[in-house]
């Protein structure tokens, strides 16, 4: 099962993810945030945002809001942003 190994907050609504394959990307979380919803709300604070922590593996935030290490991976891939991670 791939997790999120290391997270780093870029700004605005990036995130870079490290995960246990020893894959690596960033991601763009504006769309999502952008659809709204109670969970989504407070993400669209930026300072709020980037207080994201790995918990069980998965970036969460601190009102619950978390999500998938799987989806994350792949929509990743999916944009072509999916490297190996030369920090690993």
């Amino acid at each position: 099962m791939i997790k999120v190994a290391k997270i780093r907050y870029l700004g605005s609504y990036r995130l870079r993810v490290s995960f246990s394959d020893g894959m690596a990307g960033e991601y763009d979380f504006t769309p999502i945030v952008q659809r709204g919803g109670p969970m989504v709300e407070p993400l669209r604070d930026p300072p709020f945002f980037g207080r994201v922590f790995l918990e069980d593996g998965a970036p969460t935030w601190p009102n619950g809001y978390d999500v998938a290490p799987g989806w994350l991976r792949r929509e990743i891939e999916a944009g072509g942003a999916l490297v190996r991670d030369v920090a690993a």
